[in-house]
């Protein structure tokens, strides 16, 4: 990724971006839980005056609306991705958007609708870093950080068992051991990488191709088919309206990335 690009990723992440307010109160049928990131700026970050930003967020909210509640409505719960699965199936939200990649084994465990955005797992690296330049690099004893429960950190376990790969709870947590020394590198998807080194403008980059391809969607409760019908139904508005590419572009636009077709969705 080129200078440009991340120097641009900086002003995308200083933008005051989409502003949600953290309101709710738990359950009841006046308000909705929604489980997002709070750590991934452009996607879905919790600011420091509690608003909700990013494009997950947006689309979410977007959904919220289309279901019937206003974004004061909305109460939004973190969502790391080791917990997504268990937010969902006891309960505690009604859905997530949260860089939600739609696999096989998940939809075992829960529904998705979408997909909404397509994206691919790559590398951060230290700015200073020379020697790591693509997935295979890694396997010359290079510690590498994702996060428990993710579909990156699956794909290194499956494809790459000669990888070092220690295992956080975020990828904030991540990229601050990447800062310090305690890892080498540090996976997931692109837009998510591009937005942390956006945050430390200089300190790091991306190298190599993208070497898989995310699908993001929004999970719900296994076999509630009403519901993914009512939210696909509300990505396809979104979509059509023009609100989805107002939405990227206004989260991901100033990054230099520009707005790619909204991808069908699945039936």
């Amino acid at each position: 990724m080129s200078k440009r690009v991340i120097g641009a990723l900086a002003l995308a992440v200083a933008l005051p971006l989409a502003a949600t307010a953290c309101g709710g109160g738990g359950g009841g049928g006046d308000s909705i839980v929604i489980g997002t990131k709070f750590d991934q700026p452009g996607l879905g970050m919790k600011n420091p005056d509690g608003t909700m930003s990013g494009f997950d967020v947006d689309v979410a909210t977007y959904v919220a609306g289309e279901l019937g509640y206003a974004p004061d409505k909305i109460e939004w719960k973190e969502a790391p991705s080791a917990q997504r699965e268990n937010l969902i199936q006891n309960g505690q939200v009604s859905f997530i958007a949260a860089t939600y990649s739609i696999t096989d084994s998940r939809k075992e465990k829960v529904d998705f609708a979408g997909p909404y955005l397509i994206t691919g797992q790559s590398l951060l690296v230290r700015s200073d870093s020379n020697d790591i330049t693509g997935a295979s690099s890694l396997e010359n004893n290079k510690i590498l950080c994702s996060v428990s429960g993710s579909t990156p950190a699956q794909k290194i376990k499956d494809e790459y068992p000669g990888v070092q790969l220690q295992q956080y709870d975020t990828y904030s947590a991540c990229i601050e051991a990447l800062k310090n020394g305690a890892v080498d590198a540090v996976t997931t998807d692109e837009v998510i990488l591009a937005g942390y080194a956006a945050q430390s403008p200089g300190a790091f980059k991306i190298v190599g191709e993208p070497f898989s391809e995310e699908r993001y969607g929004i999970g719900l409760k296994k076999d509630d088919t009403e519901m993914r019908t009512k939210i696909n139904d509300a990505l396809k508005k979104m979509e059509d309206s023009g609100a989805w590419k107002e939405a990227f572009d206004k989260n991901l636009g100033p990054a230099g990335i520009t707005a790619p077709t909204p991808p069908p969705l699945d039936n």
